[in-house]
Parts: structure tokens; C-alpha cells; sequence
């Protein structure tokens, strides 16, 4: 991590513009606090990606927060190419006056040179396959797959630098490790994930439980009277594995599979459009 983040410190030389691509569904959590220490003197652009995956009404909220913040920030899914095009025309926009006055001194024809940020697991790969029409950058759907830099040129005059993903040493809170780990951006080989899913489904049953109800046909679902909130999400756990057969020798739950139905079920949108991280809510 230090290494590359020397790395990254020493390649904003040769930057114009820095793009900063960060998860919709955890605007704040995904973006490493030391981004704007490190880039404070360059122009930046924030991208929400897997903004397909997030709550509509949450994501016209953080843009207005970031624009109000005087951040230019675009909606994006890597996936279907939402917000592509609108990234070319912001990266010009924001590069208008300088290139206007490298034209003044003769320096016709100038390149924009970006950088793009952003922790494992957020898009990145896809997101500069997608705005190069081509598969230039090495895809996986695992954090920490971008290993070295590499340059791109995503138009005629702008081209874009690639860094690998990179998480800083320690969290803010236990809540941003969480995020963290519910959306895939830690290895789940060093995760509990039975812990996990019961802490995303601690949140997804007080913000979301309608979708979430609705998902795992379990309309009826109620807590019981004097009933603990753990008590009343390990039942839960429990009645997914009914629905979905989860079950180890004896007919017992098998709580680990519950958490690996629930957590995939999360990250590929199949429970609904979430925001894990709210403008407006505690």
C-alpha cells in the first residue's frame, strides 16, 4: 500500500485530471481518506459507479452533495455504458481554460493526461474497458485484480493512467470495514461471512425490508413479541435457508450457505436498488 500510494504520489506529475471512481452504494466508505490530501492540487472528477445497483432517490442526493461541494460528479454503470459519454465531456470541461491557454503559447494540439483511482473491487477495470471501447485493462470480478500501471487512450486527446486498487491501513470505524466487506471489496477468504451477512441483514431488514421480504418470498415475516434484534435476524437467517434448502445433515440450517446466498444476492442487485450509506439517515 505504500508503496503504490508513493507511486501514485510521484505519477501526479504527470496528471491534468484525476477521476475518482467510487462505489454508489457506499460513496463514503469507498473512498480512501488519503485521495484528497494526495491530489489537493489537481482537478478531480468523482464518479458513482454500479449506480444501478444503489437507491435512485440516494444517488440524485450524493450528487447534489458532491456538486454543492464544487466536486463535478457523474452517475455511472460500467456495465451498460451509463454516464460513459457524460465522463468525456466533464474530463474537456473541466481541461476548457487550460487548454485554451496552451493554445494561446502554441501548444496546439495538447493531450489530457487522467488518472484514475479507486479501491479494489469498485469497477475500475470495467469502467476503462467500457470508455476505451476495448478490453485493455485486465477484468475480475475479485479485489486486487489491476496489478501495475498502464496507459490508455480512452479518446483522440485524452489519455488515461491506470493504478491498481488500493485500501488504506486502517478504517475509520467498524462501519466502513463492514461496507466494505458486504459489497466485495475485502476477499471474502478473510472475512466471517456468516457475521457479515447478519450485519447486512441487520441494516437491510431497517431500511430495505420490503425489498428484502419480497426477495425470499417471506411476506409474513414478523418479530415476535419481546423478541431480541438478534434473535429476530438469526430467525431470519434461518427461514432464508428454509426457502432456499440450506440445510446440513439433521435438517439443521446451514447459516454459512444463508450468508453466501444473501451476500451474492446483495452485490448483484437481486434484492433491490441499496444505499448502505444514506444522506439524511443516521
Amino acid at each position: 500500500m505504500a508503496k503504490t500510494k508513493r507511486q501514485i504520489t510521484e505519477d501526479l506529475k504527470l496528471i491534468d485530471v484525476v477521476i475518482e471512481l467510487l462505489d454508489a452504494r457506499i460513496p463514503v466508505s469507498s473512498r480512501n481518506p488519503d485521495i484528497s490530501q494526495i491530489t489537493k492540487k489537481k482537478k478531480r472528477i468523482i464518479l458513482l459507479n454500479k449506480s444501478d445497483l444503489s437507491d435512485n432517490e440516494q444517488n440524485s442526493k450524493w450528487l447534489n452533495y458532491y456538486k454543492n461541494n464544487g466536486i463535478p460528479t457523474i452517475l455511472v454503470d460500467s456495465n451498460s455504458g451509463k454516464g460513459i459519454d457524460q465522463v468525456l465531456r466533464e474530463i474537456n470541461k473541466v481541461m476548457e481554460v487550460d487548454l485554451k491557454v496552451a493554445t494561446e503559447k502554441g501548444r496546439i494540439g495538447k493531450n489530457i493526461r487522467v488518472m484514475i483511482l479507486g479501491i479494489p473491487n469498485v469497477g475500475k477495470s470495467s469502467f476503462i474497458n467500457r470508455i476505451s471501447k476495448k478490453t485493455s485493462a485486465i477484468v475480475g470480478n475479485k479485489p486486487g485484480v489491476t496489478k501495475q500501471k498502464q496507459w490508455i487512450r480512452i479518446a483522440n486527446n485524452i489519455e488515461l493512467l491506470d493504478t491498481p486498487g488500493v485500501l488504506w491501513p486502517k478504517f475509520q470505524s467498524e462501519e466502513v470495514g463492514l461496507n466494505l466487506a458486504y459489497t466485495g471489496s475485502i476477499k471474502d477468504e478473510l472475512l466471517e461471512k456468516t457475521e457479515i451477512a447478519y450485519q447486512l441483514l441487520r441494516y437491510l431488514y431497517k431500511n430495505y425490508k420490503k425489498e428484502l421480504l419480497e426477495r425470499y418470498k417471506i411476506p409474513n415475516f414478523i418479530e415476535e413479541s419481546g423478541e431480541e434484534e438478534r434473535d429476530t435476524i438469526l430467525r431470519l437467517m434461518d427461514t432464508i435457508g428454509e426457502k432456499r434448502g440450506a440445510k446440513i445433515a439433521g435438517g439443521r440450517i446451514d447459516l454459512e450457505k444463508v450468508a453466501n446466498i444473501v451476500l451474492d444476492d446483495f452485490r448483484s442487485g437481486k434484492i433491490g436498488k441499496i444505499t448502505l450509506e444514506q444522506i439524511g439517515k443516521p
